[in-house]
């Protein structure tokens, strides 16, 4: 029995003649009549009483059209569902990022990919860059928006583009005496009380501050630790010293606080955006396309990095 037995049988069913449901299906008569015969003599049971007045079910065909029309409806659905599943319009996609990345650029990027894409499950993960680049590699996530790119074993099988450039500020409170600078010196950092991300975490980034502030600075050395731009910029406005991160930190509308450039200018690794070179699903190649269309800088140095893996 195929889904063609189906058809035909629903189709006579609703017009009660072997001509109408014929020219409905697009074939001839007496293939028609042949398929419910062959169709009745699988099932076992007379399905249509043939009468002068029309074709009609018997009781065993109502049995039988009942399930038929659930089945073809289903058939329907998974052909629906398997369209959309190759449209990238339905699956999961599991992200993640650092904290800054929700400065820029992941609000505008996830806008737009949930308004068009709202059945795409999203995973989202707030992570240190070392945590998901292993993540990554791991295969337990799907994108990956770091502070430089992966690096390790298996880091190789990834496509890295960077997607953000940034450099090193400084925010302090507004009782602070540098709040009325527009730019502190690295001399001036060494004398102060600094607030800086974890080294196990953020490995370049500690890396760019010893270069600014030296390798064996003792307030480096004695700094207090905060995970993330926002903690960063809470302790900063509650006078526990100067707070350094990422420029895009001056997007962030916190009152209290005043953000000074640094000199020397001390630029952080690229915010990169990294996934598995052999994961071609369609949810991810949805993704991507929205990378492309909202951030248009990166669109060719994706497209650039993709054309050795197609």
């Amino acid at each position: 029995m195929e889904a063609r037995h189906l058809r035909y049988a629903v189709a006579l069913a609703e017009h009660e003649h072997f001509g109408r449901a014929a020219g409905e299906l697009g074939i001839a008569q007496p293939p028609l009549s042949k398929q419910i015969a062959d169709l009745e003599r699988e099932v076992g049971a007379r399905l249509f009483d043939r009468t002068r007045q029309g074709v009609f079910p018997t009781a065993a065909g109502e049995a039988f059209l009942a399930r038929a029309r659930r089945a073809l409806d289903e058939i329907a659905a998974a052909t629906a569902d398997a369209g959309r599943a190759a449209r990238g319009e339905t699956g999961r996609l599991r992200l993640g990022f650092i904290a800054s990345a929700l400065l820029d650029p992941l609000p505008g990027v996830l806008s737009r990919f949930g308004r068009e894409r709202p059945d795409v499950r999203l995973e989202l993960h707030e992570m240190a860059t070392s945590r998901s680049s292993s993540a990554l590699v791991a295969g337990e996530l799907d994108v990956a928006l770091t502070l430089g790119p992966p690096r390790g074993a298996g880091a190789e099988h990834l496509v890295s583009v960077p997607v953000g450039r940034d450099h090193v500020i400084a925010v302090v409170s507004t009782v602070h005496p540098y709040a009325g600078q527009q730019s502190v010196s690295a001399d001036q950092l060494r004398r102060q009380a600094l607030i800086v991300s974890p080294g196990e975490d953020e490995p370049a980034v500690v890396a760019g501050l010893r270069t600014l502030l030296g390798t064996d600075s003792s307030a480096l050395g004695g700094a207090t630790v905060a995970r993330d731009v926002h903690t960063i910029i809470g302790l900063a406005a509650s006078g526990v010293g100067v707070g350094l991160g990422p420029s895009r930190m001056k997007a962030v509308p916190r009152p209290g606080v005043r953000f000074c450039e640094v000199t020397p200018r001390t630029p952080l690794p690229d915010l990169v955006l990294s996934f598995a070179a052999r994961d071609h699903s369609p949810v991810l190649r949805a993704f991507l396309d929205t990378i492309r269309r909202n951030c248009p800088d990166v669109g060719a140095a994706l497209n650039d990095r993709l054309r050795p893996h197609t």
